[in-house]
């Protein structure tokens, strides 16, 4: 015990501390936290449909009809009619053949990393995946081999290296750290010139990028040359839970196989029938995208001119990078007390030395809204000796 307490000591000598902030209204652009209302910059409810009402028209239907949770894994009491109907519509809506739905996004990534690949395998990561990948290509036992993040020259070389019988090089689409995308047509053609499986976790693109709001793959125009998609039912669609989608057979034996599907309570069919109702609302929300996408090149625009360190981003996840966790964490707090919510993110969560505001989104804001955020920053940004 004494071991556990002198950890969590260094935690918080570092400035690595977290704790938690308490929501009190739906996640929306203005939020209650503690009893104010506080402008809400750190959400991945990109479209702003937490509070749609024909969304919550839709889960309480679910819930008349169904009732309450899921009652058991999917290959035994816990999958729904609703089940059949989301797969179909995902792998539509990501031009697949098939797809599979799993209780978490970072549970799809670990089980069909881990269920695919063995020691026999050789996985190519970019070095800033998200964690649930990592964990995946660690839990598969397979030769791991990371490459310099987003750095095609570094990914060719090392699959001469290092390239075994089976292979897979896999990326985030969008990294949710620093809001820059995967160079997707090139990781297409390098997977089709050595013959290596391609996997795509685009959690943080579906919704906000490519035909219909569809993902990276899509914005890239190589949606049926990347094997294996991946996301996340919780970020721009309001609810919870991953799927994976693909060919029929490679679905197939993730559903025979992957282990947190297998043994994990399906998703309640409230969530199901969310999510359902989400992608067609997704599907024709490009004014919504568009004024999003307009908000992140303005206030990109008016960060860079303030002298802030903003990494190459077109998505709404726009990182400035502050790099001692301390003064990191203290920028957060002179912006809460000024009524505005920005993520401290810090080691190691992000590399030593790199910790950041992630400042993310929502097609909700407004440029009034973010002309007050512009005005706070540069205040603060000032006081810190940032800027």
């Amino acid at each position: 015990m004494d071991k556990i307490k002198e950890k969590l000591e260094n935690i918080k000598s570092k400035g690595l501390y977290r704790n938690f902030k308490y929501l009190q209204s739906c996640q929306k652009s203005r939020v209650t936290i503690d009893g104010s209302e506080i402008l809400l910059l750190g959400s991945n409810n990109y479209l702003g449909l937490s509070d749609n009402l024909l969304l919550k028209e839709a889960s309480k239907n679910a819930i008349d009809k169904y009732g309450l949770g899921a009652g058991g894994s999917r290959l035994t009491t816990g999958t729904y009619d609703l089940n059949k109907k989301l797969e179909e519509k995902i792998a539509s809506f990501k031009n697949t053949e098939s797809a599979l739905t799993f209780s978490t996004g970072y549970m799809a990534n670990a089980g069909v990393i881990s269920s695919l690949c063995d020691r026999k395998w050789v996985i190519f990561s970019d070095k800033l995946n998200h964690a649930s990948i990592i964990d995946g290509c660690t839990l598969s036992g397979a030769k791991l081999v990371r490459y310099k993040h987003c750095h095609m020259d570094d990914l060719r070389n090392k699959i001469e290296i290092h390239k075994g019988e089976y292979n897979l090089i896999v990326t985030d689409g969008v990294f949710s750290m620093d809001g820059d995308l995967a160079p997707l047509d090139e990781i297409a053609s390098i997977g089709k010139e050595h013959n290596i499986l391609t996997m795509v976790d685009d959690a943080h693109g579906l919704g906000v990028l490519g035909k219909n709001g569809s993902g990276t793959p899509s914005h890239f125009n190589v949606s049926s040359e990347i094997d294996i998609h991946v996301g996340t039912l919780s970020k721009a669609i309001p609810s919870i839970g991953g799927y994976v989608a693909g060919k029929k057979h490679i679905i197939d034996y993730i559903k025979n196989s992957a282990r947190s599907f297998i043994f994990s309570t399906g998703l309640p069919p409230v969530n199901l029938a969310t999510a359902l109702e989400s992608i067609d609302i997704v599907k024709n929300s490009d004014e919504k995208r568009k004024h999003l996408l307009n908000l992140v090149s303005w206030f990109k625009e008016n960060l860079i001119q303030l002298g802030f360190q903003v990494p190459n981003t077109c998505t709404p996840i726009i990182p400035i990078i502050i790099g001692d966790p301390n003064i990191c964490t203290k920028f957060s707090e002179y912006l809460l007390e000024e009524g505005i919510y920005v993520n401290a993110i810090r080691p190691p969560t992000v590399p030593k030395n790199t910790s950041r505001l992630r400042i993310s989104l929502m097609a909700t804001h407004t440029y009034e809204d973010l002309e007050y955020v512009i005005d706070k920053l540069k205040y603060y940004g000032n006081k810190l000796n940032i800027i």
